[in-house]
């Protein structure tokens, strides 16, 4: 028989009288605390490149990434889905973030919303979810009925999962193919998994994305070469990745980036 679950996510902060703490002495012991999550992440970085392997091999037939979490887990996962398309230029349909309660629930937070076992597949429906995509459910503490309904319908239907939670032994850790479980121990304020948690799966959906849009070829040497040129700062980057690459003044690699939209079609047809 397993033994139960503990959840190490509402265990006791190791800190009392916070209330007592000068800002000083807060922000410190927040910042001690801090320094034990890139330990943790650490423990669970061949599961993390498992992830990104069974995805890049999935994303290159077509396949997509989806997050789906509740509260900040879920704003975590929109968010990194988010920054893919600007970041790498690829389409907003690649990587897809859902939360539960719908979009309305990034600001303001949707009573009850996280207890529904069925809503998360009935919205991974709405985006024709398939066996040749991936599902990510985010919780830290690793019970969210949203988050493990999801994740056992796409199981039934043939979908790779991943669990991240913060919570070893948890039942989406349990549940998932691929669990990542990242224990950072109490948070500074007991049981506010918006903190070292949250901190935590933000460091793994970087290393997931990124990692994966490397694999997948969006990435040249060490820089963003498809980047969306949506504005001036952007634009100034890319006219200075053209210049390193193909040696040429400011102003005309200016003029070749926006002829050519981006920093790898531009050095592509420089190059041939």
């Amino acid at each position: 028989m397993a033994e139960k679950h503990i959840k190490i996510t509402e265990e006791p902060s190791n800190y009392n009288r916070l209330d007592e703490m000068d800002s000083l002495e807060i922000v410190s012991n927040i910042n001690k605390e801090d320094k034990k999550i890139a330990e943790a992440v650490e423990l669970v970085l061949p599961q993390v490149a498992q992830v990104v392997d069974e995805t890049a091999k999935r994303f290159e037939n077509g396949g997509r990434l989806f997050y789906i979490g509740a509260g900040t887990s879920g704003r975590l996962g929109i968010l990194d889905a988010s920054e893919i398309p600007p970041t790498f230029g690829m389409p907003h349909d690649r990587v897809i973030g859902l939360i539960a309660g719908g979009d309305q629930a990034i600001r303001k937070a949707v009573e009850f919303a996280e207890d529904d076992t069925e809503q998360a597949w009935k919205d991974l429906l709405e985006y024709n979810i398939n066996d040749n995509d991936v599902l990510v459910g985010i919780a830290a503490s690793g019970t969210t009925p949203y988050v493990l309904g999801g994740i056992a319908d796409a199981k039934k239907n043939g979908v790779l999962t991943v669990g991240i939670t913060n919570n070893p032994g948890s039942p989406l850790a349990q549940s998932a193919d691929i669990p990542i479980e990242v224990n950072v121990g109490p948070e500074f304020l007991t049981g506010s998994t918006r903190m070292k948690s949250g901190t935590s799966q933000k460091l793994v959906l970087n290393m997931i994305s990124t990692a994966l849009m490397i694999r997948v070829g969006r990435v040249k040497g060490n820089k963003m070469v498809n980047m969306q040129l949506s504005n001036t700062k952007l634009v100034d980057r890319g006219t200075r990745y053209i210049m390193e690459e193909l040696g040429l003044g400011y102003e005309e690699a200016e003029k070749i980036l926006k002829k050519y939209g981006s920093v790898k079609k531009a050095i592509d047809a420089l190059k041939q």
